[in-house]
């Protein structure tokens, strides 16, 4: 029977995965794979929709009775933060009154928003799909908009300017790294010992041999530049794609416990958010 498997058309997700979608994971079962933006996974996820499925790590307590969290496949790291970008030079960080696009409101991004905010006065919210929040910023509809991704890259050829970087502000107040994108196996549907093993193959032919997933990488890749793309991978496939280790768990644990304590998600027993390993 074929597994069913969610991910984004990113490449560091098409990177990971290539061997895997392909046929190339030897054990592994067929694979139908869907792509789509986090914030669609993230409310998929929670229909039950999908056997493997990249999630926001801020739509864990919603999913965690019905999914295991896989230690390797995600995208977890130092220098990857989100960005608040708006027109102009930038100036001041004070958004109150602002009309601010957000990815999703599941998302990572907007969860390390609202923590970082939280002292702050408020901004107006809107949920933009990824690929509109940086035209409309550049263009007067929104006054700032929070992105992710390839948006690193690129947002100063939308003349747009870095208000604040959401990963310098979480690491330096943390000292750990930011979570963004799970992998999550679907109780009672999937073996989580399997599936993190032919994961952890699919990367290890990934790093083995990049150019055999070059074109899947760049079909999938929305148009970015093959420079971006390498950029891309680079910066997110790192050593918690292969395994989350101590630092990565203590990550999960810190943006979680953090956003229950300030009431933003529901709380989340230690042993779902942890990082199935038996």
């Amino acid at each position: 029977m074929a597994l069913s498997l969610a991910i984004s058309p990113c490449p560091n997700d098409t990177f990971v995965f290539h061997a895997l979608v392909h046929g190339r994971v030897p054990g592994a079962p067929p694979v139908e794979v869907t792509y789509a933006d986090v914030d669609v996974t993230n409310t998929a996820a929670e229909r039950g929709a999908f056997d493997l499925v990249k999630v926001s790590y801020a739509a864990l307590p919603w999913l965690l009775d019905d999914y295991h969290l896989l230690p390797c496949g995600g995208a977890l790291g130092r220098g990857c933060g989100p960005l608040v970008l708006t027109r102009g030079d930038g100036g001041s960080v004070d958004l109150s009154g602002a009309t601010v696009a957000v990815p999703g409101d599941r998302t990572t991004a907007y969860l390390l928003f609202r923590l970082w905010s939280a002292q702050r006065p408020p901004a107006r919210i809107e949920v933009v799909p990824f690929h509109e929040i940086m035209p409309g910023v550049a263009a007067g509809r929104y006054d700032a908009g929070l992105v992710i991704h390839e948006a690193r890259f690129t947002y100063p050829r939308h003349g747009l300017t870095a208000l604040v970087d959401l990963g310098e502000w979480w690491e330096a107040d943390t000292g750990l790294p930011i979570p963004l994108g799970a992998i999550l196996a679907r109780r009672g549907r999937v073996d989580p010992e399997a599936a993190a093993g032919w994961i952890r193959e699919s990367v290890r032919q990934a790093w083995a041999d990049p150019d055999a997933s070059r074109g899947y990488v760049l079909t999938h890749a929305q148009e970015m530049e093959p420079d971006v793309v390498d950029r891309h991978i680079g910066l997110y496939v790192n050593e918690f794609t292969a395994d989350l280790g101590e630092a990565g768990h203590a990550a999960v644990a810190a943006l979680l416990d953090r956003a229950a304590d300030a009431g933003l998600v529901p709380q989340t027993s230690s042993s779902r958010a942890t990082a199935w390993t038996s």
